[in-house]
């Protein structure tokens, strides 16, 4: 039986008002993509002695996962374009578990390369999702709500990473030594590769819960009803070239610069959360993986609750204004971290996890609102998916620089320096009175 949508669709896309159950059953999937990214954190302190690599190797899980996300988004929006953003849904959540599938054979064969293939896989299906729900979830209600809508479906995000990290840590780590001493243990190099195998065979138990969960929800997208999402046009043209709108995007600046913040924003939440269940064993060797995934735990917690805050504070206030002070304390946060006394590094990269939460929803949303032409909706949302590839580059960088200082902490003066530059992006919002988020003046009270 379907369930349908009691909503009607106005001629920009967007809706007269919000039906609800859709709009949940769509943030439902935020969390999906959260336990993906949480478990890649979780697989490269797996891989990073397994597999004996250097930092900057380890960070090529996210290049493969981010990378499939920058080669698809323009397919998928296209695809989106001439179909609906459910059908980009469904594509996405298919592609998401034949992507899991993959890892019971990945776990067998046991190579590096086989891994990587299958992170990449994941994200293809992810990048359809991310294509369709972000932009959906903007448009499923009225125009002046979008922003604060999307950060609410968002919220949902941290909620996946925690999922996806302490699936890790139980199914994934176990108790004992630490990975790198049960590899130097090892007394023949035989052993010390069946003892690699044996672990590798555990990647893919988390995989096997989260498959059940893609098939749960593929089977609610297809009974469900949602509206077409896309703008009609006034004039009754057709929608418009790729040509053309990457035309009218490159020439409207306020777009390039969410871009830039955009890739930067992503590069600095994906290298913190690569490596900072590295910088707890660093800073603390008689800890194994499991006890240090407790400081990842902690700081999707409060990447939670930081998102929580967001959302109050942006309902009353302007969200470039309050982005600003959140971009601030973040760069202050992490290069206290670099440069501040060892024993306080890793609590204050948990901390810096506070001022993450906003910034991916609320850049994408106010960068999205630039575009005045909503026939280029799909793309425009495309391309700022697209800057997720800045979670394939940042994170080497970062691990690159670790490498070179021989300083995993001093390293994070290069997520530091990210968090400066939203902010610069933040500020010229306010100048050019991009402000989304703030309630109209008629609901203030």
């Amino acid at each position: 039986m379907l369930i349908r949508n009691p909503a009607r669709q106005l001629g920009s896309g967007y809706l007269d008002r919000t039906p609800w159950f859709q709009f949940v059953l769509l943030s439902l999937l935020f969390p999906m993509w959260g336990a993906a990214a949480g478990l890649n954190d979780i697989l490269i302190t797996q891989f990073k002695h397994v597999f004996t690599l250097s930092d900057a190797a380890t960070a090529f899980v996210q290049s493969a996962f981010y990378g499939g996300y920058f080669l698809i988004a323009i397919p998928a929006s296209r695809i989106i374009r001439r179909t609906s953003y459910k059908v980009g849904v469904l594509i996405g959540l298919t592609v998401y578990i034949a992507g899991c599938a993959l890892f019971f054979p990945a776990s067998t064969l046991a190579t590096y390369g086989m891994f990587l293939f299958c992170i990449f896989a994941i994200a293809i299906g992810l990048s359809f999702l991310e294509t369709s729900a972000n932009t959906y979830s903007s448009m499923l209600g009225p125009r002046e709500t979008g922003t604060l809508r999307l950060n609410i479906s968002q919220t949902f995000t941290p909620i996946g990473n925690l999922l996806g990290v302490v699936l890790g840590k139980y199914l994934i780590f176990g108790t004992g030594d630490s990975i790198e001493a049960q590899m130097d243990a090892a007394p023949t190099p035989e052993a010390r590769q069946a003892l690699g195998e044996a672990l590798l065979l555990n990647t893919l138990r988390p995989y096997q819960f989260i498959l059940v969960v893609l098939v749960c929800l593929l089977v609610l997208f297809l009974i469900t009803d949602y509206p077409r999402g896309t703008p009609a046009g006034d004039d009754g043209t057709r929608p418009a070239r790729l040509g053309d709108t990457l035309r009218v995007l490159a020439r409207t600046a306020q777009y390039r610069k969410g871009i830039v913040a955009q890739f930067l924003y992503v590069g600095l939440q994906t290298a913190v959360w690569s490596f900072t269940i590295r910088l707890g064993l660093e800073l603390y060797p008689q800890l194994n993986e499991r006890d240090a995934t407790d400081f990842m735990i902690l700081g999707f917690l409060c990447f939670l609750a930081g998102k929580f805050v967001a959302n109050v504070l942006i309902a009353r206030f302007s969200a470039a204004r309050v982005l600003v002070v959140y971009c601030g304390t973040g760069a202050v946060l992490l290069l206290a971290a670099a440069f501040g006394p060892a024993a306080l590094a890793v609590w204050l990269v948990i901390a810096s996890n506070l001022l993450m939460g906003p910034c991916w929803p609320t850049i994408f949303g106010q960068t999205l609102d630039t575009v005045d032409d909503k026939r280029h909706q799909e793309t425009a949302g495309a391309v700022l998916v697209m800057a997720i590839v800045g979670g394939a580059v940042v994170p080497v960088v970062q691990g690159a620089v670790s490498d070179v200082l021989g300083s995993l902490q001093l390293s994070f003066v290069v997520s530091a320096a990210c968090f400066a530059a939203i902010l610069l992006y933040f500020r010229s919002n306010l100048r050019h009175g991009v402000a989304a988020g703030a309630p109209e003046p008629a609901e203030r009270s």
